[in-house]
């Protein structure tokens, strides 16, 4: 398999790419590593937004007819994070092996930083009975 990123120690790095076509002719760049998510966006005004892995709930992939004719995919991380509680990795290549990778990474990371993600099941609900 050809590989378009750019594999780093532990990440991937990947372009935002225009729908027609896969091109990469945006200025958006995401890079994932083992503890962070950058996106660097921007020509005139650049913009940087990180998140740590560690923030990241859950991962969805999709894929809409376009996207799939030219073989790319949206990645969308579910986060704790206040500025993206949704951060959109849009129009990649290897959408599905990054986002496999980043649903293995923020699993280790919260691992490293003992976070645990906890869910209220409606234990109220079974104290009354």
């Amino acid at each position: 398999m050809e590989m378009d990123n750019e594999m780093e120690a532990g990440g991937y790095q990947e372009r935002k790419r225009l729908l027609f076509f896969g091109l990469p002719w945006t200025f958006t760049k995401y890079t994932v590593g083992e503890e962070l998510i950058t996106i660097n966006s921007g020509l005139l005004k650049s913009e940087e937004n990180d998140c740590y892995l560690y923030k990241v709930q859950d991962v969805k992939l999709t894929a809409t007819l376009a996207e799939r004719i030219f073989r790319l995919g949206t990645v969308v991380c579910y986060t704790g994070d206040t500025t993206h509680p949704q951060l959109l990795l849009e129009h990649i290549r290897h959408a599905k092996e990054l986002k496999d990778f980043i649903l293995k990474a923020s699993e280790e990371a919260r691992r490293k930083r003992r976070t645990l993600n906890t869910l209220d099941i409606g234990s109220e609900e079974m104290d009354e009975e």
